[in-house]
């Protein structure tokens, strides 16, 4: 899909066009914030997901096969601590399936105990900043409402005179015909419900900017892309707060990507020098000082051809192993990370694998 951002005009003509999408698919989700999500402490079972993607049937087997959820896909996790690292859309075509379950779960979770710790990715980012690089016009359509046929007419004439007024003032041609073509080819009827949906005050919008991008649990620090020297000098609390507040309001993409900590390459959401080995010599245990970590766990780099390997020592555990699979991730599987006291367990469809005793 095209990355064009929406407009101004486009919100206010088009304000309630989630109404009828609302009536559809009423939410009644809630997140369950945690005490201090930057120095928790339990004695239960702790299992962690990587990037979904939009893979529903492989994120709803792999916590089937972690005991999470039953054959009716409600919480079976009793106490569990259940943490998934971000990342659960783009890409694939049922990225909404999967974050009604995570949303569902996280408000089941805690009646037996449980609790859901469900982070910020850069892709919830990009969504949130409507930036479509890697959205899929499945995503889309999975927004349909019996609106969305004059709702994406209302948008079109709206875009189309964005469109002819910039030609004029550059003093190019319009092709009217063939905008249309591109438009429709790269905006699906649900397209717009969907963008009003993740803007701050949308069912999916308002939830996300709710959550924490890092957690820290036993010692052990959870993330999405991993922490940089920066992001470890920054601490759990202050990128929590920072990334919280950049993602408030729907901002252009800057020219300079340092300029914002979600779009920083050395962020928390998209950092992977310590998985990818670009990391510089004595950099993880220094960040493990910083943050007062034994240990880090982190999704967004596929690493390990379709496996859970841990690198420095056993410390720190790359868990995307490529959900979605196919064209995207060719090895690609579901997995999860199980950890019970001081034992680290992979967890895959049908085996187990003890990474760490």
């Amino acid at each position: 899909m095209m990355n064009i951002r929406t407009v101004d005009a486009f919100r206010t003509v088009l304000a309630g066009a989630m109404a009828a999408a609302a009536t559809l698919h009423p939410s009644g989700f809630q997140a369950q914030k945690p005490d201090n999500p930057c120095a928790l402490e339990t004695s239960e079972r702790i299992v962690a997901v990587a990037d979904v993607h939009g893979a529903y049937d492989r994120f709803v087997k792999i916590l089937q096969e972690a005991k999470l959820i039953g054959p009716d896909l409600h919480w079976i996790g009793g106490k569990t601590v259940f943490v998934q690292t971000g990342d659960m859309m783009d890409r694939g075509p049922d990225s909404r399936k999967a974050l009604d379950l995570l949303r569902q779960l996280e408000t089941e979770a805690p009646k037996d105990g449980g609790h859901v710790h469900a982070l910020i990715g850069n892709h919830e980012a990009m969504r949130l900043q409507e930036f479509l690089r890697d959205s899929s016009a499945e995503e889309a359509t999975a927004f349909r409402s019996p609106d969305s046929e004059k709702s994406l007419q209302k948008y079109y004439l709206t875009a189309t005179d964005d469109a002819r007024a910039a030609a004029q003032r550059g003093n190019k041609p319009f092709d009217e015909k063939t905008f249309k073509q591109t438009f429709m080819q790269s905006h699906p009827l649900g397209w717009v419900e969907m963008m009003k949906a993740f803007d701050p005050d949308g069912e999916y919008g308002k939830w996300i900017r709710e959550h924490d991008a890092m957690v820290k649990i036993n010692g052990i620090v959870f993330m999405h892309g991993g922490p940089s020297p920066a992001t470890a000098a920054m601490g759990c609390d202050k990128v929590n707060s920072e990334v919280r507040h950049e993602l408030q309001r729907v901002t252009p993409v800057p020219p300079d990507l340092k300029s914002m900590l979600i779009w920083n390459p050395d962020g928390p959401l998209w950092y992977r020098g310590l998985v990818d080995g670009t990391a510089k010599d004595g950099e993880f245990e220094s960040t493990l000082q910083k943050l007062g970590a034994k240990a880090v766990v982190v999704g967004h780099t596929p690493y390990g051809s379709g496996a859970i390997k841990p690198r420095y020592d056993n410390r720190l555990f790359p868990i995307d192993t490529g959900m979605l699979g196919g064209v995207f991730y060719e090895n690609g599987v579901a997995s999860a990370l199980e950890i019970v006291g001081d034992t680290f367990t992979a967890i895959y469809e049908g085996k187990r694998e003890v990474l760490r005793k």
